[in-house]
């Protein structure tokens, strides 16, 4: 992904180095039942699941330095660089798309922490993967995510790590025109296993939203080079719940399903990026036809 000479954004806390305070219960959410699992389901909206259905989590303490200095490496550098990159580009993008649309895009805050966090959502290890909280209107990621992707996954190249975060934007998309929040509701509503079905839907359409946001960042800058877009759809794979279900644990359970299987989220992130039709949505769809 060229993005030489690119700004990038202003919406942006570094958090490395600092403790998260208290940990959490976020054990048992959905299909989350390994911490194997719950690393490799990442890419989600994990921390609105938190919010959402853990209303029973332990208080936590506010964030404290765990160190003054701040000894990154260049490699580190370089990749929350690039993050505030893809950020700034969805900023400019769903700006432009939200304008057509007649609305306008508040653009949310991207967070780097290391091993845990605080948000507005409670309190998370970097176990949960990149997540985005509605309560505070933020992106969540631990830097070391991008190398288990490389390393667990097999989920490498730049565009791979950009549908992440676009994806975790998605869900900010999906906050602000409302399905987030509806979502939500019924899912409080529902039993786990159609809950789990509706999060499906969620995450389906963050996918969705990733590919709208790179179709019209390559028709705005040409930035995508070849073998970018497969890069972003084989995370997708990678990252389906069928495969990584398998992956941990050798066979696969599709009512926990939360994100989708790895043929969905591969056909929506695509469908989106061919497309960039905001009109198009993963509800009021038969399930068949996800």
């Amino acid at each position: 992904m060229k993005l030489d000479g690119r700004r990038e954004s202003d919406n942006f806390e570094d958090r490395r180095g600092m403790s998260g305070g208290a940990k959490a219960g976020i054990g048992g959410i959905g299909a989350l039942i390994l911490v194997g699992i719950i690393t490799l389901l990442s890419g989600g909206n994990i921390g609105d699941v938190i919010n959402n259905v853990g209303q029973q989590m332990a208080q936590v303490q506010e964030a404290t330095p765990e160190s003054v200095e701040q000894n990154f490496t260049e490699e580190e550098q370089e990749q929350a660089k690039f993050c505030r990159q893809v950020l700034a580009s969805t900023e400019d993008i769903w700006a432009d798309v939200f304008k057509d649309m007649g609305r306008t895009y508040t653009p949310p805050t991207l967070v780097l922490f290391t091993n845990s966090v605080q948000s507005a959502c409670g309190s998370a290890s970097s176990a949960v993967g990149p997540f985005y909280c509605s309560g505070d209107q933020k992106l969540y990621i631990d830097l070391s995510f991008f190398k288990q992707m490389e390393n667990q996954l097999g989920a490498e190249g730049d565009f791979a790590r950009a549908y992440v975060i676009a994806h975790e934007a998605g869900h900010h998309v999906e906050n602000l025109l409302g399905s987030l929040g509806q979502a939500h509701a019924q899912m409080q509503r529902q039993s786990k296993t159609e809950a789990n079905k509706t999060s499906v839907r969620l995450e389906l359409l963050a996918d969705y939203y990733a590919g709208v946001w790179a179709h019209y960042e390559n028709d705005a800058f040409g930035s995508l080079e070849d073998g970018d877009l497969e890069e972003a759809i084989n995370c997708a794979h990678q990252i389906g719940d069928n495969y990584l279900q398998k992956q941990a644990q050798g066979y696969v359970q599709p009512e926990s399903f939360t994100h989708g299987t790895s043929e969905q989220r591969m056909r929506w992130l695509k469908r989106g990026y061919d497309t960039g039709n905001m009109k198009t949505t993963t509800f009021g769809i038969p399930e068949s036809q996800l």
